[in-house]
């Protein structure tokens, strides 16, 4: 199992409307949005590597509204 984080910038005032979109995705199992750099960060458990960065490059990028992301995977 590899466990992960994605970071997600989104445009001005987007962040709201984006955070259910982004907890609808398979295998995203929380999203939040917080404070910083980024704006939402997202939780996701996958079977590979491949499939982390399929989420982040495919699936959230592709979302209107996000102009970035950067994935952290777990290491423990």
């Amino acid at each position: 199992m590899v466990h992960a984080f994605i970071m997600v910038k989104t445009a001005a005032g987007r962040s709201e409307g984006l955070l259910s979109e982004i907890r609808s995705l398979e295998p995203v199992g929380n999203a939040h949005i917080v404070a910083g750099n980024y704006d939402i960060i997202t939780e996701v458990d996958t079977g590979e590597v491949y499939d982390v960065l399929d989420v982040a490059s495919s699936k959230i990028q592709g979302l209107d509204g996000v102009s970035d992301t950067k994935t952290y995977i777990a290491m423990d």
